[in-house]
């Protein structure tokens, strides 16, 4: 590497603001430096990084191409200071999680807090992702861990699961739903069987994403007598309620998401009463003392989250 840092801090300034005055005001560094390193980086580089005129700053075909390698490299420096002073800290453990949207709950969080709480020196990194993901990334040591939803039937070999936690499955429908209003005007909590279902648009957790929770749902529906007539899909639990509010089809979909959604949706209790159990899943090896401790606490404050 030919250039320096600040070279690349400049640049990249620049190439996020398009303007040399705003990237100066930025790097709290006055203009003529900041133009000159980006001059001595065009000249170490052989090319054109921005053009300028009196309409103002854009980039060169080059200088997006530079900007797409390199706009990462300050983000990781910035993260690896920090990992940094946390070892400093005493902040030597890292526990790397999985999690999808349809887990997360107010009690979960408290989980968090409480191991966080006991364990100050365990820095937990969580990783937004599918289960499908969640569960290719443990098995090759990605991550230590993961909430995956479902026990899934498939899975690579070594991985390990944990249950911890039970909740209901729930039916999602649009604000306003035929199915939303009480029948003969009786004041009782509303109950909706899987068959009053079958003439309904689904929307679903995609298969490759969830194929566990899909298989589920599938084979409630063929045990009600029908099968689900599914027009979306969705990698992420979420965004199939989302787009339940905005009224393209209905979902069944845990319990906890409707907290989450809150009045953006109705979630009602079926009559069969389904209900799920999530797992979490571990990878294969010697498990660390920091996950030992946090599946302890995970399964004790699980069991009451229900």
């Amino acid at each position: 590497m030919d250039y320096t840092l600040r070279e690349l801090e400049c640049f990249t300034a620049v190439a996020e603001e398009l303007s040399f005055t705003r990237a100066a005001r930025r790097l709290h560094l006055a203009q003529p430096p900041l133009s000159r390193h980006v001059r001595v980086l065009e000249e170490k580089m052989g090319v054109r990084l921005f053009e300028r005129d009196q309409k103002g700053v854009s980039l060169t075909a080059a200088g997006g191409l530079f900007y797409e390698e390199t706009r990462g490299i300050l983000p990781q420096l910035s993260r690896a200071s920090e990992a940094v002073r946390r070892a400093a800290r005493g902040e030597t453990t890292r526990l790397r999680l999985g999690f999808v949207s349809a887990v997360l709950s107010a009690e979960l969080v408290e989980t968090f807090r409480k191991f966080r709480g006991a364990h100050p020196q365990v820095q937990v990194m969580l990783h937004d992702s599918p289960p499908a993901e969640q569960l290719q990334a443990i098995a090759e040591g990605r991550l230590e861990g993961g909430f995956v939803g479902l026990m899934p039937d498939d899975h690579p070999a070594g991985v390990k699961f944990v249950p911890w936690r039970k909740e209901p499955l729930l039916c999602f429908l649009p604000e306003g739903h035929r199915l939303t209003k009480l029948k003969h005007g009786m004041q009782k909590k509303l109950r909706i069987g899987l068959a009053d279902l079958s003439r309904e648009p689904f929307i679903a957790v995609s298969a490759g994403a969830a194929p566990a929770f899909a298989a589920l749902v599938h084979t409630l529906c063929r045990e009600a007598g029908f099968r689900p007539r599914i027009v979306l899909e969705s990698p992420r639990a979420q965004a199939v309620a989302v787009m339940v509010a905005a009224g393209s089809g209905i979902a069944l979909l845990p319990e906890s998401l409707a907290h989450l959604m809150g009045r953006a949706v109705c979630a009602v209790p079926l009559k069969e009463s389904p209900e799920i159990t999530h797992v979490f899943a571990h990878g294969p090896g010697r498990m660390s003392g920091a996950m030992r401790e946090f599946l302890e606490l995970l399964t004790v404050h699980g069991s009451s989250q229900r």
